[in-house]
């Protein structure tokens, strides 16, 4: 496939995920305090599909296995807000069926992907276990957010998703740099600025608390 059109799709789903941060933002701007809107969990899953497409298509590992975990705790977001099932059904098909599809393909032709996944003359072995390390702890955001959320008995984003978004971030940035992946810098790029301000508003809204 045309490289031009490999980007569009990683460029589409980055889009994707700025759209849920700056709806994110505004909303938590309104409220004063960091808030996890229903939209924010939805434009995840479609921007993880994508960003899943683009790694596959790059034949870029660490992209792949970040949107792999991520991608049932969006859904799982979804449904502690008792949102999931409001979604068409042919939708919520879509969502689950396709990264299924995806890794069972790449199973029957295992060796020709392992080969292109971790053994890409394009990226170092150095390089490529870096941009894992990073997709892992940006990911690993998540983990620890639905961790929280279910103790919680709610859908939160709590300050330490967002530290460990900032961390996560920066690893991704340094990785992006190397690879030359105009996709991955332009969406990291944005969405620390974001990071920073949410954590912003909860220290604000703590302070309030205690006073």
């Amino acid at each position: 496939m045309s490289s031009w059109y490999v980007y569009t799709i990683g460029f589409i789903a980055q889009g994707l995920f700025s759209a849920r941060l700056i709806v994110q933002w505004i909303k938590s701007e309104k409220a004063g305090n960091s808030l996890s809107p229903i939209l924010f969990w939805q434009l995840s899953i479609l921007a993880s599909w994508m960003l899943f497409i683009y790694g596959l298509l790059r034949d870029d590992f660490a992209i792949i296995i970040g949107q792999v975990i991520a991608y049932s705790i969006y859904i799982r977001n979804l449904h502690i807000q008792n949102n999931w099932k409001n979604l068409p059904l042919l939708t919520r098909l879509i969502a689950i069926v396709t990264p299924i599809v995806a890794l069972v393909f790449m199973m029957k032709n295992w060796e020709f992907h392992y080969h292109q996944l971790f053994k890409n003359a394009d990226i170092p072995t150095l390089l490529l276990i870096w941009g894992i390390a990073g997709q892992i702890t940006f990911t690993f955001r998540f983990v620890y957010q639905w961790i929280y959320s279910e103790r919680k008995k709610e859908s939160c984003l709590p300050l330490g998703f967002w530290v460990i978004s900032i961390i996560g971030s920066i690893m991704i940035l340094s990785y992006a740099i190397y690879r030359k992946d105009p996709v991955l810098f332009l969406g990291q790029g944005f969405g620390m600025l974001v990071y920073c301000r949410n954590i912003m508003l909860i220290r604000k809204q703590s302070h309030k608390l205690d006073h």
